[in-house]
């Protein structure tokens, strides 16, 4: 599946979680789905436990906050001294 075909499962609507990318038709939000997978769930654990979620979902969750990174730039709060 190409980038536009995923990016097309992330919706934003200021009307459902106020306005944070979700997984369209959900209102399981990217970073809830980001945060189960940093915290160890695996894509299977969380397909078990929310029915009508697929493997595509997860994968535009990634490269949305991929797109959103790369879309951005980081200045340090705190200056690094050798």
């Amino acid at each position: 599946m190409n980038n536009d075909a995923l990016l097309k499962r992330i919706a934003l609507n200021p009307n459902v979680l106020t306005g944070k990318p979700v997984i369209k038709g959900t209102r399981l939000s990217v970073e809830f789905i980001l945060n189960l997978l940093a915290h160890g769930a695996t894509t299977t654990e969380i397909l078990d436990e929310y029915q009508g979620l697929t493997v595509e979902d997860i994968q535009a969750c990634l490269l949305f906050a991929g797109e959103s990174l790369s879309r951005t730039e980081f200045m340090p709060l705190v200056m690094e001294t050798a």
